[in-house]
């Protein structure tokens, strides 16, 4: 079975839908593109040249692959640090366009460019450490933006805008027929939004989905402050305990599910089964979350 690049490059055209939605704003104060926001609340444009700033590390990564080198090493971004911010801030709104067109455009041209070994056998690359390439630009070609678009919405009184937002990437996600772990990150996104909307049922559901599709997600789930309501909630929590071995933790997670049981998790997530239910390859090397707020 061949890697699945159409399906990502159709997650990566996703993102890069809701990038440029979010930098054209809908002429609210919260949303316009061009605020910049402060270094304890980020406006849209900081947000954006951050991912960008990703997006461009992945490219890099693919280039070294195909050239047969070794990609540099990036260190940790620190998200409460004013000099990020300010450095982000700095950027203007045409600029980070740009760069993010310009990503998006060769993370899509490489996932055609690279041979299935390189993106299948993580053996291949040691300074993969044993992640998959293909999933790694799902990380940062989807995963990440669309999480830190909908948590922008949902800092900025939006939760139903991100509600909605991440329930159509799972959505897009079924359609492209995803791979398990990619379909994971789509519905554990979704989860995140629903719990801080306060639909702790419904994330349980989907989360509880999510870590079926993609177990390595548990790790994500025990420290996500987006999660913080669900893993208080007790019984809504235990849905998705149940689904690995870190209840007493109360911590969750998601990944794998094969044939009908990966049918049915996506069918819930999508919003198919639930009612209006229906976020690892690469740690997205951030120290907390930008501050949104």
């Amino acid at each position: 079975m061949g890697a699945p690049r159409a399906a990502v490059v159709g997650l990566i055209g996703f993102a890069a839908a809701e990038e440029e939605m979010l930098a054209l704003g809908d002429g609210s104060a919260e949303t316009a593109g061009g605020s910049l926001g402060t270094a304890e609340a980020w406006g849209a444009v900081p947000l954006l040249a951050h991912i960008a700033e990703f997006k461009a590390q992945q490219c890099e990564r693919i280039r070294a692959v195909l050239a047969g080198r070794i990609p540099p090493a990036y260190g940790e971004i620190d998200h409460s640090s004013p000099a990020v911010y300010s450095a982000y801030a700095a950027r203007s709104a045409g600029d980070v366009l740009g760069d993010l067109r310009l990503a998006n455009t060769e993370l899509q041209d490489g996932m055609r460019a690279l041979a299935d070994p390189d993106l299948l056998d993580p053996a291949r690359h040691p300074w993969l450490h044993g992640r998959l390439l293909w999933l790694q630009v799902v990380v940062r070609g989807f995963w990440h933006p669309t999480g830190h678009i909908a948590d922008y919405y949902l800092r900025h009184g939006q939760q139903e805008r991100a509600v909605a937002l991440q329930s159509q990437a799972a959505a897009t996600a079924r359609y492209l027929n995803a791979p398990d772990q990619a379909m994971g990150m789509a519905c554990y996104g979704l989860a995140c939004a629903q719990a801080v909307r306060g639909d702790l049922a419904a994330a349980a559901q989907t989360l509880a989905a999510a870590v079926r599709l993609n177990p390595d997600l548990r790790v994500n789930a025990a420290r996500d402050g987006d999660l913080g309501p669900l893993r208080d909630s007790g019984l809504a929590f235990l849905q998705v305990a149940g689904a690995g071995s870190l209840a007493a933790e109360r911590v969750v997670r998601v990944d794998e599910v094969t044939g009908s049981q990966r049918q049915a998790a996506a069918a819930d997530a999508a919003g198919e089964a639930v009612p209006e239910a229906l976020q690892l390859a690469d740690p997205f090397v951030e120290v907390g979350a930008p501050p949104l707020g």
